[in-house]
């Protein structure tokens, strides 16, 4: 029978979940935001690792827009610094047609999995490095730029300056070969370069050496920095409990000097923007590519006729939000706060971390065919949205680490996307397309399993903004568990037997479907594609968020039943990973 007492158990997993929510309340007017991933370095391609970030990003970043709110998603490559020039030069090529190249590529990878940027640039163009003179002259003429003579690595034979990471030696600490210039990968130690033992230049194999050179310095230390840093991370930016903490390790309490000041300058030859009052220096990278983000913003801006100055001046009333790996945490949370501060901009309204990217739970390995290249994904006829859908199952609010485990992946995603979800249509459609031209019982919208799952819109709503994406899928697929189990006990296969059963027929499928179309909108964030086929399919136009109350009606009959999702095969994953070895 159709009325049948339902099950409790999503009104108690509903009021489970609402319970864990933040108690703030969503504001419900429009916002305005603008969102950045972190740049992507222009010296390699784009592998699973990072797509966590962009995947991430781009969920929240859609479920913001099916809200109606206005956010601008914007991003860049990181085109500056020592490695981009060295492997320009071994390629016999400019700096210039390098990042072209590579600009390319990543944007290629973005796109397959449907990571919808607003705009997508670099921070080696006329924007950025306008922005980054002006900036860091606001900067100087604030105090807070310092000149000073320091001891650099020097390779005699390049007749260049050294990066940390150019030179190699033994570890001070445990006397490990062929450690990096900044830290030890087998003690984990970190240090200066002239703390190696037996030193050598990763490009010519000479021993550097010691020589002076004069260095410009962004003046952390400085009271008022420390004064507002303190303040920002503790009191004023609802930043991550992990990141907060980490920040008060870094800032100190008052009375405590910690910061230490920002060498924002490299020597010739290098590629990146000169320094305006210093010929032959130049910014260092980490100075004008978090600026990338507003020079991508205001290339984008200039195309689209909006007004730059309003979103980033300090009493700016719009949202400003930046995902990032909590590797360079310290950059944006210390550096980028500052730097904006103190040249006269508004800062971040938070800045979201997240954790590595694990396979298998081992660091991912080029030796295992794990170091997965996104373009390989595609290559071997990988769905895209099958690796957005399980990484969303791993990912919530903290910094914790995530594990992409391949075996669990093709189990997840077949069970969850096929045989939860997609197999909801397709146990019901042709039904209603074969006996009823494919029109829904209008009578059958107010079911209570429908009511239901519609009640759950608001702890998803609440999920989604807060970044919890794994307790948010966990509950679409409890409800898509409560579907089936609805279909299995009404057996619309024996109703379609019974010619005096015809109606009941009938409003079953049409509640079937229903419930279909509203766990594809909760779904919409992580699977836009899928989410047009299914709009396509249920003659729909492309649905919003507040479109949960909105039923199917017998006025829009649905169209025959396409397949939407195929199988994860255990063959794809052995192919993906010879793709890498």
């Amino acid at each position: 029978m159709l009325d049948t007492d339902l099950d409790t158990d999503i009104s108690k997993v509903i009021e489970f979940r609402m319970s864990s929510l933040p108690p703030n309340q969503l504001p419900h007017v429009q916002r305005r935001m603008l969102v950045t991933s972190a740049l992507p370095y222009a010296n390699g391609q784009i592998h699973i690792g990072h797509l966590v970030e962009y995947i991430q990003t781009d969920i929240w970043v859609r479920f913001q827009r099916l809200r109606g709110h206005e956010i601008h998603y914007v991003c860049a490559d990181d085109t500056h610094g020592t490695p981009i020039m060295l492997r320009a030069e071994q390629e016999g090529i400019s700096p210039q047609e390098l990042i072209t190249t590579v600009w390319q590529e990543h944007k290629r990878d973005f796109d397959a999995f449907h990571v919808s940027f607003d705009n997508y640039y670099t921070t080696d163009s006329p924007e950025n490095q306008s922005l980054a003179s002006a900036i860091y002259l606001k900067l100087r003429d604030a105090g807070l730029i310092e000149k000073r003579t320091i001891q650099q690595a020097y390779d005699p034979v390049k007749e260049m300056f050294l990066p940390d990471r150019f030179i190699k030696g033994n570890c001070p600490k445990c006397d490990a070969a062929d450690q990096y210039g900044d830290s030890c990968e087998k003690c984990g130690a970190t240090y200066a370069p002239t703390d190696l033992k037996n030193p050598y230049s990763v490009l010519s194999g000479a021993t550097p050496i010691r020589k002076a050179t004069e260095h410009y310095f962004f003046k952390l230390s400085d009271h008022r920095c420390e004064t507002f840093l303190r303040a920002w991370t503790q009191v004023k930016t609802p930043l991550q409990a992990e990141a907060r903490n980490k920040m008060k390790e870094w800032v100190g309490e008052v009375g405590e000097s910690k910061l230490s000041d920002w060498d924002i300058s490299r020597d010739a030859p290098y590629f990146g923007f000169e320094i305006p009052d210093a010929p032959g220096k130049y910014f260092y990278v980490w100075l004008d590519a978090p600026i990338g983000y507003y020079a991508s913003f205001l290339n984008y801006c200039q195309q689209k006729g909006l007004n730059f100055e309003e979103w980033v001046k300090p009493d700016s009333t719009t949202e400003q939000y930046h995902f990032i790996g909590k590797d360079i945490l310290y950059f944006h949370t210390l550096f980028w706060p500052a730097t904006l501060h103190f040249s006269g901009y508004r800062t971040p309204t938070n800045v979201f971390a997240h954790g590595f990217l694990t396979v298998d739970g081992e660091k991912m390995s080029k030796s295992r065919g794990t170091l997965i290249s996104a373009h390989s994904v595609i290559t071997t006829g990988f769905n895209p949205e099958w690796l957005r859908y399980y990484f969303a199952t791993k990912l919530n609010a903290s910094m914790e680490d995530l594990d992409l485990n391949l075996q669990d992946f093709v189990a997840r995603v077949n069970s969850d996307l096929i045989g939860k979800y997609v197999n909801i249509a397709s146990r019901s459609a042709g039904f209603l397309i074969k006996q009823f031209a494919g029109q829904v019982a209008d009578a059958a919208m107010s079911h209570p399993l429908l009511n239901q799952i519609r009640a759950a819109s608001e702890p998803i709503t609440m999920l989604y903004e807060t970044r919890e994406f794994a307790k948010a899928l966990r509950l679409v697929m409890e409800l898509a568990d409560q579907v089936n189990a609805f279909v299995d006990e009404q057996k619309p296969w024996e109703l379609a037997k019974d010619p005096a059963r015809q109606a009941e027929l009938q409003t079953v499928c049409s509640i079937t479907l229903e419930a279909f179309r509203a766990l594809s909108l909760y779904l919409k964030p992580v699977l836009p594609q899928l989410a047009i086929g299914v709009e396509q399919f249920l003659a729909l136009p492309p649905q919003q968020w507040q479109d949960i109350t909105v039923p199917l009606s017998s006025k829009n009959p649905i169209r025959p039943y396409q397949h939407l999702m195929g199988r994860v095969e255990a063959s794809q994953i052995e192919a993906l990973i010879a793709a890498n070895q």
